[in-house]
């Protein structure tokens, strides 16, 4: 009796807990560590992608001008601010000439006296030449005279010797004027260098810009060579950008390029690029290049504004894409979980070019068509079974 109430009482406890057993193993399965894990897939396709590249730059001024005195002194005043617009030629400042109007004075009242030395050596030269003609009248008839025995040969010898001094006279006369007149030379070049010195000392601008910068104040002693005022182009604004080295094969003149302000963030300006610049950054690894506007902003950007630069390269042959979020790492490998019915295979892949809206070219590895996982719940591993969704759910944290 005692063994048959065993019997029963095993009988049914066996049919409460195999249900139960049936229904943990069934919820396991389903929503527990053995459940499939959701991931999204998606389709190899083979197309052509349009490559670009992203860098940070910051506006500069191709052209721009410091403007200072070459000689040093006090500036004397100074009549613009920075932002302002100048005209070529305009006057920026001035320096205090001091004494320069006093020394060109006397200047030119020395080329006057040199011209009166020059006039005064003319008449010398004048008297000399006929003094000279004279004398040498005077010898020719007394060597006549002599020939025919009408004076003794001392007199003509006299008369020679007057002719002789009178040359010498002229050549005196001659050799005096010359100095005059390379005087007058020297007096005039003395002269247009102080002009010269003074105008230096006005501080003009040489071309059509906007004023950036103002370093002095009226009275301040100023050095040769030191900057008073600078200036810009604003014609001449590029940016200056910067590209990671691994990233910019196919970068070259030319190229177009949208310029995006940080001061305009929601307005992109088309641009191109100026040059690729020769010497690259070999401590933060990018290449350097030059982006200019092909129209400026209504709104001048501030010199040294950051920006960001996208440049379009050409588009590419078609191979298979894929996004660039179903790459993975798999024992030091880059490669794609290919789905295989309710599982997946890891396969290794070569790829190349990938484009900003995080296409990848696959050179290797995979063929048109093939389902590739792009994102997974959990972590995947070779032989995981999973379970296709239009969408991931997020799980609450516990």
């Amino acid at each position: 009796m005692n063994i048959m109430n065993m019997n029963r009482r095993t009988l049914l406890m066996f049919a409460v807990l195999t249900p139960l057993l049936i229904l943990f193993i069934y919820v396991g399965m389903i929503s527990g560590p053995l459940a499939p894990v959701s991931v999204t897939t998606v389709k190899v396709e083979s197309r052509s992608i349009s490559p670009a590249l992203f860098g940070i730059g910051t506006i500069e001024a191709r052209y721009s001008y410091k403007i200072g005195p070459t000689a040093p002194g006090r500036l004397k005043l100074i009549n613009v601010d920075v932002g302002d617009h100048v005209q070529a030629g305009q006057l920026l400042g001035n320096m205090d000439p001091i004494d320069l109007d006093d020394r060109i004075i006397a200047q030119g009242l020395s080329v006057k006296r040199s011209k009166n030395a020059i006039l005064v050596a003319k008449a010398q030269v004048d008297e000399a030449q006929a003094r000279s003609s004279f004398a040498q009248s005077q010898a020719n008839r007394y060597q006549k005279l002599l020939q025919i025995k009408s004076v003794s040969a001392e007199v003509y010898e006299g008369k020679r010797q007057e002719s002789q001094v009178a040359i010498s006279g002229l050549a005196t006369a001659r050799a005096n004027l010359a100095s005059s007149e390379q005087e007058l030379s020297r007096i005039r070049a003395d002269r247009e260098g102080l002009i010269s010195q003074k105008d230096n000392l006005r501080l003009v601008a040489p071309t059509k810009g906007i004023v950036s910068g103002r370093f002095a104040e009226a009275g301040t002693t100023i050095m040769a060579g030191q900057s008073v005022v600078e200036m810009i182009d604003p014609e001449s604004l590029w940016v200056n950008v910067r590209f990671d080295q691994q990233r910019s094969s196919g970068l070259s003149a030319g190229l177009p390029a949208q310029i995006k302000l940080r001061s305009q963030s929601q307005q992109s300006f088309n641009g191109q690029v100026l040059r690729v610049e020769v010497l690259a950054d070999a401590v933060t690894e990018e290449v350097l290049a030059k982006v200019v506007f092909q129209a400026l902003p209504a709104t001048l950007p501030p010199i040294g504004e950051l920006t960001e630069i996208t440049v379009s390269l050409p588009a590419l042959p078609a191979l298979p894409v894929v996004p660039n979020a179903s790459l993975q790492q798999l024992n030091g490998q880059t490669g794609v979980w290919v789905v295989d019915g309710d599982e997946i295979q890891f396969t290794p892949v070569k790829i190349g070019v990938s484009s900003l809206e995080g296409d990848v070219q696959v050179l290797e590895g995979l063929g048109v068509g093939e389902e590739v996982v792009v994102y997974s719940q959990k972590s995947l591993k070779n032989g995981s079974r999973i379970k296709i969704v239009d969408r991931l759910i997020k799980e609450p944290r516990s």
